[in-house]
Parts: structure tokens; C-alpha cells; sequence
């Protein structure tokens, strides 16, 4: 399945269905070869982002910000290959919302604060010098600015 074609897909799938399929996507591109606590991380800070309202107001909008995520990152033309690895994406991209569904002070925050992350092997970012937040797995997950929740 090639990125492009999901890309599509989720032009045309109702909401809740498109952005967990851009979440689980993202997941699957930036963290596949992570532990389950990385990969959760990853959905982590995208949840911050969509709440923020500063990147998009839906998932899609999120990931497909440019430069942020992998879905703009890598080639469109990039095949999703590994049905094991994107089985277990979209199980944490699912997971991950009901977790930031339920009120702040109940969720599960592994990576509390952090509005980015950086791959060591493939990024060095203007922001790698922020405030670390936790480094799981070769990823390093920061505090680069303060993200609110949009105002309800």
C-alpha cells in the first residue's frame, strides 16, 4: 500500500475514521522499528499538537502540516510493507485516542509537554537544543514551545 494512496483514502473517509488512519499512518512512518512506549509517544505529541489548533484542526491537517510529520516527509510514493508493524500502528493510534479522549488529569502522558520529536540518525532540527522532555528509543522527544489546548 503506498502512502499516497492512504493519503487519498482519508481525503474521502468520515471523521473519526480519517484522522485515525492519518495517526495510524504517522505512527507507522516515524516509529514502526520503536518500542510500543515510542510509538505511543509519537501519537502523544500529535495528539498535543491537534489540540493546540496551531498546526490544523483535524489529524490529517496535523501530520500532513508542512515539514512535520513523515507523511510530507517521505515520497508519496513510499510502500507501507510491513503488515505486522502497520497492524500494531493503528492498534496505538487507536489506543492513543481513547487515552486523549478522557480529561487531562486522567490520561496517560508519557512524553508530558513535548510539542516535537527528533530521530537522531536522520534530524538535526534549529529546535534539538529545546527542553528535553524523555528520549525513548533513538527518538528524543522535546518541549520546543508550550502547547494549550484550543479554547472550547
Amino acid at each position: 500500500m503506498k502512502l499516497a494512496w492512504i493519503l487519498w483514502l482519508s481525503n474521502m473517509l468520515p471523521q473519526p475514521a480519517a484522522d485515525s488512519l492519518c495517526l495510524s499512518t504517522t505512527v507507522y512512518l516515524e516509529a514502526r522499528d520503536q518500542t510500543l512506549r515510542g510509538q505511543q509517544a509519537v501519537a502523544e505529541v500529535a495528539l498535543r499538537r491537534l489540540d493546540s489548533g496551531l498546526w490544523g484542526d483535524s489529524m490529517c491537517e496535523v501530520v500532513t502540516a508542512r515539514k512535520q510529520f513523515a507523511p510530507t516527509i517521505v515520497a508519496p510514493g513510499t510502500r507501507l510493507q510491513n503488515p505486522e508493524a502497520w497492524a500494531a500502528s493503528i492498534n496505538v493510534a487507536l489506543g492513543a485516542e481513547r487515552n486523549w479522549a478522557l480529561p487531562v488529569g486522567q490520561r496517560k502522558e508519557i512524553v508530558p509537554g513535548a510539542s516535537h520529536f527528533m530521530a537522531h540518525n536522520i534530524a538535526s532540527p534549529s529546535w534539538r537544543n529545546a527542553y528535553q522532555v524523555a528520549q525513548i528509543g533513538d527518538h528524543t522527544f522535546l518541549r520546543v514551545q508550550k502547547l494549550k489546548p484550543r479554547p472550547s
